[in-house]
């Protein structure tokens, strides 16, 4: 799904590594919300845990679909985040400078 320079709903998963440790997330503004994990702006788990590794992304309509998606892949097994990943980025690369 495209980007869009605008504001938009989404969801993103951070590894901090291929295959790594995984979080999920959700924001109305995908480059400065992963620019603040990037820049260790956010305390807590991304930081503690050096995820800052933007390896997949999902763009909604309105923020309560993807709240809802959110929970729905927090509470999904870790093998299904990593098929979501392989499918969209088999490579686990950063998409982050994709969006700028």
């Amino acid at each position: 799904m495209p980007y869009s320079r605008r504001m938009q709903p989404a969801i993103y998963i951070l590894a901090s590594q291929a295959r790594g440790t995984l979080y999920v997330g959700v924001t109305s503004d995908l480059i400065q919300r992963v620019w603040q994990h990037k820049s260790n702006l956010t305390p807590g788990f991304t930081q503690q845990y050096g995820v800052h590794t933007l390896v997949y992304f999902e763009m909604h309509a309105t923020m309560l679909d993807a709240i809802a998606r959110e929970k729905q892949l927090k509470a999904g097994s870790r093998a299904k985040k990593v098929n979501l990943i392989e499918g969209m980025n088999p490579a686990w690369g950063d998409l982050y400078p994709g969006l700028l």
